[in-house]
């Protein structure tokens, strides 16, 4: 699992902490679940979640990806399940845009 991305999700878990009451738990990350049974979002929230990574991932390495993309809800496994697969999906999404991604710019 590629720590860098891991870390950019954690800082915008700390993010979203800052606005909610119940505050999501950040230790043991990649095994948080994000959605569905024992999820920390609801659909609403998950969406917003996922804006937010998006923003932190351009922010980092200087390419626009979609996690709401089709491609991306139409996983036989979904990348929204536990963090663990959104940083999977993130990384393949990034070298498929050719970026290498244990080096954000």
């Amino acid at each position: 699992m590629n720590d860098r991305i891991l870390t950019l999700i954690q800082d915008v878990i700390e993010e979203v902490n800052e606005r909610r009451d119940e505050k999501i738990p950040v230790t043991e990350l990649s095994s948080l679940a994000l959605y569905g049974d024992n999820g920390v979002f609801d659909s609403m929230q998950l969406v917003n979640f996922l804006t937010q990574v998006e923003e932190a991932v351009e922010d980092a390495y200087g390419e626009e990806i979609s996690l709401t993309s089709e491609k991306a809800v139409s996983q036989r496994v979904s990348p929204f399940g536990r963090v663990s697969r959104l940083v999977e999906f993130v990384e393949a999404e990034l070298a498929e845009a050719g970026v290498a991604v244990s080096q954000p710019v």
